[in-house]
């Protein structure tokens, strides 16, 4: 019964600690929205585009308007965008996309998770041509077909549509149709989307692997810590990664 208990404590701690980076990352997305193209996100559309993201991770709605009013504000700092590449151990290709008001502290962070995870921080162009970038839409799959929603959106960019699942924060099972595009088509596939009223949950542009490299074991455990102290930390928006 104990053991049963911290089992679920322990899955609940992590699924409010995915929630709490999900506000930051989506936060500072909404910071660099706000100071790029201004607060209105009829005339902003990466504006549009964070706060379809929070909604999609049930991110408060005044925590958002609050992110738009904070963004507005001269006092307010910007965020640089920096992209690091690397190997974990074992052959496994990482890409890091962050947002930070310090680059120093970023990279030198970075760097520490590298070398203390026995992989390599590389240059740019090192491990980044391992991926190929693309858009990628989640909707919401109730009231939807995932064959007949590709041939409505093929004309658009659509590459790749089918459905999926994952566990959202209460751990329910949540269902969705993924719509993937050529990077180059992300913006048209937006506006396709948003004219067709479709429910869309999120709309990022993502780094896919090429290939994979399979790994079991201790290696396995080794690539999986690493990526997760990259995960944990604030400056970081997302980690892509070659394992499969």
């Amino acid at each position: 019964m104990g053991r049963a208990f911290e089992f679920r404590k322990g899955r609940k701690m992590k699924r409010w600690d995915r929630m709490s980076k999900d506000f930051t990352r989506i936060g500072r997305e909404i910071v660099i929205a706000v100071k790029e193209g201004g607060s209105n996100p009829d005339t902003n559309s990466r504006l549009r585009t964070a706060m379809q993201n929070a909604k999609g991770v049930n991110m408060p709605k005044d925590r958002v308007e609050a992110a738009i009013k904070r963004a507005s504000s001269k006092e307010e700092g910007n965020y640089t965008e920096v992209v690091y590449e690397g190997y974990a151990p074992h052959g496994v290709a990482i890409v890091v996309e962050t947002a930070t008001d310090n680059p120093t502290r970023t990279v030198a962070n970075v760097r520490m998770y590298f070398n203390r995870g026995n992989g390599a921080l590389g240059t740019a162009g090192s491990s980044d041509f391992t991926f190929t970038r693309k858009g990628v839409f989640k909707l919401a799959a109730e009231g939807l077909d995932a064959e007949e929603l590709e041939l409505e959106l093929i004309d658009f960019g659509a590459d790749e549509v089918y459905a999926d699942s994952e566990e959202d924060e209460h751990g329910q099972e949540k269902h969705y149709i993924v719509v993937e595009t050529p990077f180059t088509e992300f913006g048209q596939m937006q506006k396709a989307l948003e004219q067709k009223g479709l429910n869309v949950i999120s709309a990022q542009l993502q780094r896919i692997p090429n290939a994979t490299v399979h790994l079991e074991g201790e290696q396995l455990d080794e690539v999986m810590n690493l990526i997760e102290k990259f995960e944990e930390d604030d400056d970081v928006q997302a980690v892509y990664h070659t394992l499969g």
